[in-house]
């Protein structure tokens, strides 16, 4: 059953910083950007300070809640949210309430999709998918709107998790939909894996207590190309195309194992990374190697993988190895709970959930400083971005820590918006999209 109503989720060389960050980011198509990897190329246009007034464009209202992340294709810009009619818990800061809430809030939700003018905040239009009172659970910290949409310029597609699929085009038409009947998750935290576009085809992963897949979609119809079984427990990780000279894969992280498949869904390699009880951070790729990691806060074991491409078989590590053919570095503790990590210049620099950051050689895994207190009791979900020589990184309570990039570690400034944030930023050309608890705000140089 779906819904209990029927109805229609520095120091650092600069050069060195460009080779490796997003050549160009006028779009921004899906959740962390084109790479997957937040770091874009240096422009002394966008934003380094703001607050609730300084440097803002325009601030949108969005109703409800969602933690998706803002995309954007031209002039538009895509989120969703889910309202409910009615009080109901919100979620607060922190870590908290390891199972969600197994009874669904008995109130009418409604599943939106939004479309902003990129110039003005302006709503251009806004799409209802559902309503109804949901039957299925959630985390108190998560929401029914958590997965980030994908475009392609032609089409948006959004994934509410414990519904399924639905395509617009850019006008706000819709173009197909597809049911994906909800499963039970782990601790009932919900869905939060997104969609990602490859091609003529669309890409999910959808990894519960139950039964565990990947598919390809024909972008165009909604049709299923191929489905995989995945011998897996939930994951919220989206999947990632890797994209290198030997070929093109789909890497995904999760709990079991760590795998690749090819565009026809064949698996390649995988391995038992030994993983965490939570897969939620996202793989991507840098200096010709792809990035897996997974860090449950209780966990003393949280590892961090860079992996060589043309691998093929079982890849796992022995015992007491740090590497082999195939594996290029492994750290034990240097994996992320809910944020992804992120690569700027020859830096890898991971953002822990309770306010530590660290930073690792992106070669070789070898530490370039040990974590570091961001601030004290503030804490982390939104993933963090880099561009000017700096890594930012947006806490819960809704101020941007701006950390100078290289190899010394040093807080040059904050700059707050005073809401509740959880959402992973866009960067669309000279703008900044930051997603508040209720607002959208476009940071531009005034």
């Amino acid at each position: 059953m779906r819904l209990t109503t029927t109805g229609c989720a520095l120091a650092l060389c600069l050069t060195l910083a460009a080779a490796t960050a997003a050549a160009g980011n006028d779009n921004w198509p899906q959740f962390r950007g084109p790479t997957m990897n937040a770091a874009v190329a240096d422009n002394p246009d966008l934003p380094e300070r703001w607050s609730e007034t300084e440097n803002v464009e325009w601030v949108a209202d969005i109703p409800g809640l969602g933690w998706s992340s803002p995309v954007v294709w031209g002039d538009r810009v895509f989120l969703t949210t889910v309202t409910a009619d009615g009080d109901f818990e919100l979620p607060k800061p922190g870590l908290y309430a390891p199972r969600g809430r197994p009874d669904p809030v008995p109130l009418e939700h409604d599943w939106l999709v939004y479309c902003l003018s990129l110039q003005t905040g302006e709503v251009l239009w806004r799409r209802s998918v559902e309503t109804g009172r949901p039957d299925f659970p959630r985390h108190m910290k998560n929401s029914y709107a958590s997965e980030t949409p994908a475009t392609d310029g032609e089409r948006v597609y959004v994934r509410f998790g414990e519904l399924g699929l639905y395509t617009f085009d850019m006008d706000g038409n819709e173009v197909w939909r597809l049911e994906i009947p909800d499963r039970q998750t782990r601790s009932d935290w919900g869905s939060a894996s997104s969609p990602v576009v490859h091609g003529d085809m669309l890409i999910i992963v959808y990894d519960n207590e139950e039964e565990s897949w990947i598919a390809a979609l024909d972008k165009r119809t909604g049709a299923e190309l191929w489905r995989t079984e995945r011998d897996e427990v939930s994951s919220w990780a989206s999947p990632y195309v890797w994209e290198h000279e030997g070929r093109t894969e789909i890497v995904t992280s999760a709990v079991n194992r760590i795998r690749s498949y090819d565009l026809d869904g064949n698996l390649l390699w995988e391995m038992d990374g030994r993983m965490s009880w939570a897969a939620i951070a996202t793989p991507f790729s840098s200096h010709g190697l792809v990035y897996v990691n997974s860090g449950y806060f209780r966990d003393e074991h949280r590892p961090a993988y860079a992996i060589r491409p043309g691998a093929s078989g079982d890849i796992t590590l022995a015992e007491g190895e740090r590497s082999n053919e195939y594996v290029a570095w492994y750290q034990p503790r240097a994996g992320n709970y809910n944020t992804s990590p992120l690569i700027y210049g020859d830096i890898y620099y991971s953002l822990l959930d309770r306010g530590l950051f660290e930073a690792y050689d992106a070669r070789t895994g070898q530490p370039v400083y040990g974590r570091q207190r961001i601030r004290v009791a503030a804490s982390f979900t939104s993933s963090p971005w880099a561009y000017n020589g700096k890594i930012f990184a947006l806490s819960e309570q809704g101020d941007t820590y701006v950390i100078r990039a290289g190899r010394e570690f040093e807080v040059m400034g904050v700059n707050s918006l005073g809401e509740l944030a959880l959402a992973s930023p866009a960067i669309a050309g000279d703008r900044l999209l930051i997603r508040t608890q209720s607002k959208l705000y476009s940071i531009r140089k005034e």
